[in-house]
């Protein structure tokens, strides 16, 4: 597990690691100014007024997207995503899949009771959607591994990325709004926190494998 099978590419670690800072200050806003309330913002309002009664195919294609952040859709995911990485012999991109997605969602399920964001009743606690933020973590994991796989420079790393982590969490933001599940704001919420969580565990991941194969060689030597 040497140094060009880092599941953060070298190139692109000071450009993602600002890019989370950055996706940490709209988070953290949006939290603030949605903290125990219930309505949609003016945002919300207008994009929600787009997207009401979506009819067939557009509301199967968002449950289909929808089943994909849920317990079983993510789980086959997951496995799916970890075989792979298994198979082209990287096994940090693997363990990135498993603990990044976890510890991205797990921030939003954290998040929920502080900001206390409700939709559709008390009980539903909506800011971050955690379904927008396991996808898009799930697509920067896959992105990274390619970045490292392909060798692509700071450019095109960086592109690659976040162009992926885009469109994986535009595709789940629209399938929540679709199905009333979240506000659009809930979706851009959980996008930034997996823009957060997955770089920072990534470096963490990579530090602590550089350290099990120092020590692995001093053994050896």
């Amino acid at each position: 597990m040497g140094a060009t099978h880092a599941v953060l590419p070298p190139p692109l670690r000071l450009w993602l690691g600002l890019v989370g800072v950055l996706a940490a200050l709209p988070a953290a806003a949006l939290g603030a100014l949605y903290a125990d309330d219930s309505r949609p913002g003016t945002l919300d309002a207008r994009i929600g007024s787009a997207t009401e009664g979506a009819r067939q195919p557009w509301r199967g294609a968002a449950l289909a997207t929808d089943f994909l952040g849920e317990p079983l859709g993510a789980a086959v995911l997951v496995a799916a995503t970890v075989l792979g990485c298994l198979l082209l012999r990287r096994p940090r991109a693997a363990v990135l899949v498993v603990v990044g997605a976890g510890l991205a969602v797990g921030a939003t399920k954290l998040l929920k009771p502080l900001v206390g964001r409700t939709i559709h009743g008390d009980g539903n606690l909506s800011y971050p959607s955690g379904h927008t933020a396991f996808l898009t973590a799930l697509a920067l994991v896959v992105a990274l591994t390619a970045t490292g796989r392909w060798g692509l420079g700071r450019t095109a790393g960086t592109v690659l990325v976040l162009a992926s982590a885009s469109v994986a969490g535009a595709a789940m933001g629209w399938a929540q709004v679709v199905l009333g599940a979240h506000y659009p704001t809930d979706a851009l919420g959980g996008w930034c926190t997996a823009l957060v969580a997955v770089p920072a565990t990534a470096w963490l991941v990579d530090g602590v494998a550089d350290r099990l194969a120092g020590g692995g060689r001093g053994k050896h030597l």
